[in-house]
């Protein structure tokens, strides 16, 4: 048992909807596909690491317009086919046309995958582009959502914004979006990054008003580095408020000093979602597990 959650059995793919619906914590860990070969070896190193932790799930992102689809598709399979974790496929709608998607939902199943993340995805180009979908794609990860329910038995996850989607006009709208999902077959959400805690429960009470009861786990990040953090707040909307970033720059001199302030930072939001409801923690290791694993274990101390 891993946090309560049962570990996989030899030839088993739990998903998880199942591994949420024990009602137990959820832990989780997001990486990326590496480019160079001593990245991978950086990111091997990484999930053997999380692996002794016997997380919840592990996933695997998916590059802008698709540009890491092979290397999610490799590291997805490996994952479940080398070890014991519970893995999670990215798949986005980004410059894809149907067929091809299908054909990576065929990828991930031949390996024995039925955990898939939905995305629309990232305009071409970035974030702040307009969106323009393929002559032969999809527009919506409602759309994803339902394609991979039709072709078989899938568990399906999608992205929800507590600080809202860039492009949504409004809070209630965006929650609309997310009911919208759900209401098309997706089993539960992970959100995108963000810092208060305040905001997931006001996401979690604004989808609930609409009937969307689907399990949200909040997506963390551990800030060790200031100017990387700012330019995800800048490229993604995510607001970055005066509580965390005064305490930041108080000491963005010294590198060490911002890491472990990074840290307490994401602990005490960790602290506060787990004892305000939240299923879960989704961290976003950025392929370098240290961080993440020192905000995991100051959480086992916390009251269930």
């Amino acid at each position: 048992m891993a946090n309560g959650l049962p570990s996989k059995l030899p030839g088993s793919t739990p998903t998880i909807r199942e591994l949420l619906a024990t009602g137990e914590r959820s832990f989780s860990f997001e990486f990326f596909p590496p480019k160079t070969p001593e990245a991978e070896e950086v990111l091997w190193q990484s999930i053997r690491e999380i692996e002794q932790l016997r997380p919840t799930f592990v996933s695997i992102t998916y590059g802008a317009g698709g540009t890491t689809r092979d290397g999610t598709i490799r590291v997805t399979e490996r994952v479940a086919q080398d070890t014991s974790l519970t893995p999670l496929g990215h798949l986005t709608c980004v410059a894809h046309s149907k067929d091809e998607l299908r054909s990576v939902i065929g990828a991930y199943a031949g390996s024995g995958v039925r955990n898939v993340l939905a995305l629309r995805g990232d305009p071409q180009g970035g974030p702040n582009q307009p969106w323009v979908a393929h002559p032969e794609g999809m527009n919506h990860a409602i759309e994803l959502v339902s394609l991979v329910r039709e072709l078989g038995d899938f568990c399906v996850g999608v992205a929800a914004f507590p600080d809202k989607h860039p492009e949504a006009s409004s809070f209630d709208a965006d929650a609309r979006v997310l009911a919208a999902k759900a209401a098309a077959g997706a089993d539960y959400a992970i959100t995108q990054m963000f810092f208060g805690a305040d905001d997931y429960f006001r996401l979690v009470d604004r989808a609930a008003a609409l009937g969307c009861d689907i399990p949200i786990l909040p997506g963390i990040m551990p800030v060790t580095n200031i100017k990387q953090i700012h330019r995800m707040a800048e490229l993604t909307g995510m607001a970055l408020p005066t509580a965390v970033t005064d305490r930041l720059h108080a000491v963005e001199d010294d590198p060490k000093a911002v890491r472990a302030v990074g840290i307490e930072i994401a602990s005490e939001l960790c602290d506060q979602l787990l004892a305000g409801g939240a299923p879960g923690i989704h961290f976003i290791t950025l392929n370098r597990s240290t961080a993440t694993r020192q905000v995991y274990k100051n959480l086992q101390s916390t009251p269930v």
